[in-house]
């Protein structure tokens, strides 16, 4: 029995970077011998064991074969006899293909510290193509190391692509995915990728179709619709946002694929429009639910909120009642937040002022301040209670917009 660390912990390492956890094979032994040593198990599919006192994961060396389409169609085969190389072989990429013995010593037989070096993501095998995960992880590991993709490797990604491969993912392990892409510091790169492949169309239309798409150079020095959106989500990594506020990022202009061409390159009702596809897609993929909702939030009234200086009292109320903000008023800071990423994720903009998320945050603290009990009590018509706490609520953001400087440019 012989244990290697493997896969990431060794890359990560190689690269200077923090190793959070270690994955373990071991080699010439079997599962009886692993539960004698006291290793306790836990796969599944294969043999999967946690060490007794580490609790890190230890597999069987293994190797493994493709039986039918699709994310779960494989059989896999642990033994003795599998040796470290072998098990190297069914990974991803060469730089994931990689081991450390008990001494440091790096086993590289697929030459991954070379594509480490020269910052290439590269296929191990031709057994690449029988996982579509990989393409997302490719992907994900684009946006997290900035690293190109090999020619070979896409043009294998893309014949997965026509082959229909990616169609046959699951919807949970597609989000999966995608949310840890989304997190990375450059999370464009991962849907660069997908687009160049082809695999953007299959998973996330709405947005591939954003490609190509005119806006008014005045608003959007970029023109082009795609790379907006690209800005923004790199944007709102910048700003350090969590999940739902940069997933907003990536459908908030969705509905201007749908602007009728006579109009182009204005998109007057986009925000509207965009509500459908963003739903749509969310369902598709099982999105989470604070993700879904602020992503259709930050679709429907980005733009409102940007001429928040232009707005009357009023209509700041009914923007607060339409998001909730008066009960939520930490996703409706979160809705900000995507707002500012779209103001600044637009070429030479990047430092763009927004004061409209001071503005809107000290006249919803207003709102907020305002006793509705109080108000409540004082009316001998209990019908009349809701409009008399609006039209106090109205008073205080009136008197608090007074007190600010609303000029800027509202777009």
């Amino acid at each position: 029995m012989k244990a290697y660390i493997v896969g990431g912990a060794v890359r990560d390492r190689l690269l200077g970077l923090p190793v959070r956890d270690h994955d373990w094979v071991v080699v010439g032994t079997t599962p009886k011998e692993m539960l004698d040593a006291g290793f306790l198990p836990v796969g599944k599919d294969f043999p999967v064991f946690l060490h007794p006192k580490t609790q890190e994961e230890y597999a069987l060396a293994r190797t493994e074969r493709k039986t039918a389409p699709g994310y779960h169609g494989f059989s896999f085969h642990a033994a003795p006899d599998v040796t470290l190389n072998d098990d190297l072989a069914r990974r991803d990429l060469t730089i994931n293909a990689m081991a450390e013995d008990e001494h440091g010593n790096v086993i590289d037989p697929y030459h991954g510290q070379a594509d480490l070096e020269a910052r290439v993501l590269r296929h191990v095998s031709p057994a690449f193509a029988e996982d579509p995960v990989r393409i997302l992880r490719l992907a994900r590991f684009a946006a997290r190391f900035g690293f190109e993709t090999a020619p070979e490797t896409q043009a294998l990604m893309r014949q997965m692509v026509e082959a229909g491969e990616v169609d046959a993912l699951v919807a949970e392990r597609v989000w999966q995915e995608l949310g840890k892409g989304l997190m990375e510091d450059n999370p464009s790169r991962m849907f660069r990728v997908l687009r160049d492949c082809g695999a953007l169309a299959r998973l996330i239309p709405e947005l591939d179709a954003l490609a190509g798409v005119p806006q008014r150079a005045d608003y959007h020095p970029e023109i082009d619709t795609f790379e907006h959106v690209m800005l923004v989500l790199d944007t709102a990594a910048r700003l350090n946002a969590p999940l739902p506020v940069r997933f907003a990022a990536l459908c908030h202009d969705f509905g201007k694929a749908l602007t009728p061409a006579d109009i182009l390159p204005r998109h007057h009702g986009h925000d509207a429009r965009g509500e459908k596809p963003v739903l749509a897609l969310c369902e598709r993929l099982r999105v989470p639910t604070d993700c879904r909702d602020l992503a259709r939030l930050v679709t429907l009234y980005h733009i409102i909120i940007h001429q928040a200086g232009q707005l009357r009292p009023a209509t700041v109320l009914k923007l607060f009642k339409e998001t909730d903000a008066l009960r939520r008023p930490e996703r409706f800071g979160q809705l900000l937040l995507a707002c500012v990423a779209d103001v600044r994720g637009r070429l030479h903009r990047e430092n763009a002022d927004y004061p409209q998320a001071d503005w809107l945050t000290a006249m919803l603290t207003a709102a907020r301040a305002v006793d509705a009990g109080a108000i409540a009590l004082a009316q001998q018509d209990k019908r009349q209670i809701p409009a008399a706490v609006d039209a106090v609520r109205v008073a205080a953001i009136a008197a608090c917009k007074d007190s600010l400087d609303l000029t800027c440019d509202a777009h």
